[in-house]
C-alpha cells in the first residue's frame, strides 16, 4: 500500500461566511456533519492512518519567520492502491457538504534516508 496526503481545504472567505450563521444553526450543521464524518471514517477506517486538524501556519523563509494563513483545514493521512482509488473514497465525503470547501490528494513519497524509524 501507498500512503497518500489528503488535505481539507476551505477558503477563509467561506469560513468567515460560515462563522457569520446563526450560532444555534451552526451548531446543528455542526453536529450533522461530525455525525457524517464519523460515519465515513468508520467506513473507511482500514485505509486512514492519521487525521488531525491544522493550526495557526508560520512561513520560515531566508529573511525569517512570518504568521501566515492558508486555505488548509484538516489533514489525513491515507493508504491506498494508488491516487484513484483514494480519491474514490472522498467521494461524497462530509467536508465538501461545506461551502468552498475541497480535498486535495497527493502521493507521500518518502525521501531516501529520510524515513521514519
Amino acid at each position: 500500500m501507498k500512503k497518500f496526503l489528503v488535505l481539507y481545504m476551505m477558503p477563509a472567505e467561506g469560513l468567515a461566511e460560515w462563522m457569520k450563521i446563526d450560532p444555534e444553526v451552526r451548531k446543528v450543521e455542526e453536529k450533522k456533519m461530525e455525525t457524517e464524518w464519523n460515519a465515513w471514517a468508520e467506513k473507511n477506517a482500514s485505509s486512514l492512518l492519521e487525521t488531525a486538524g491544522a493550526g495557526k501556519t508560520k512561513r520560515i523563509t531566508p529573511d525569517g519567520v512570518t504568521d501566515v494563513a492558508n486555505n488548509i483545514m484538516l489533514y489525513s493521512m491515507v493508504q491506498g492502491e494508488s491516487a484513484d482509488a483514494v480519491a474514490a473514497l472522498f467521494q461524497g465525503h462530509p467536508h465538501l457538504n461545506i461551502p468552498g470547501g475541497t480535498i486535495e490528494i497527493m502521493p507521500a513519497n518518502t525521501l531516501p534516508g529520510m524515513d521514519a524509524k
